[in-house]
C-alpha cells in the first residue's frame, strides 16, 4: 500500500520542487566548489536563455540554495554561490550524474554535457 505523496509534506516532491526546474540542476552542480558571474554561468549552460537562467537563479536564491552577491563597483558585478544548504544538496546531484551516466552507458549513449563529474 502506498501512501498519497503530494504537497510538500513528501520529501521527494519538496525535493523535486527546488531543484527540478529546468536548468536547477546545472547550476547548482556548477556552482559546487566555486563561485562564479552570470556571464560564467551562460557560458557554461548555453541552451539557457538570460531570461530563463535568471528565473532560475532567482527561485534557488530564494529557496536558500545559492547565495547571490552584488558588488558596488560599475559595471555592477554579481557573484553566485552555494549556500550552505546548496552545498548539502552535491550528494544528490552526485547520485543522479552516476545513475544518468549509467543509463547513457547502457544504451550505447555518450556523455555529452557540460556536468563533468569530479574526481
Amino acid at each position: 500500500m502506498h501512501d498519497n505523496c503530494t504537497g510538500v509534506n513528501c520529501p521527494v516532491d519538496a525535493t523535486l520542487d527546488m531543484i527540478g526546474g529546468k536548468y536547477k540542476a546545472l547550476i547548482l552542480w556548477h556552482l559546487i566548489d566555486r563561485t562564479l558571474r552570470f556571464g560564467e554561468l551562460r557560458k557554461l549552460i548555453p541552451q539557457a536563455t538570460p531570461k530563463m537562467l535568471t528565473q532560475q537563479l532567482r527561485e534557488l536564491e530564494e529557496d536558500n540554495l545559492i547565495i547571490r552577491t552584488v558588488y558596488p563597483v560599475v559595471p555592477p558585478k554579481v557573484e553566485y554561490r552555494l549556500s550552505e544548504l546548496g552545498t548539502s544538496i552535491q550528494p544528490i546531484l552526485e547520485a543522479m550524474y552516476k545513475w544518468g551516466a549509467d543509463y547513457l552507458s547502457q544504451n550505447g549513449i555518450s556523455v555529452s554535457c557540460s556536468m563533468k563529474f569530479p574526481g
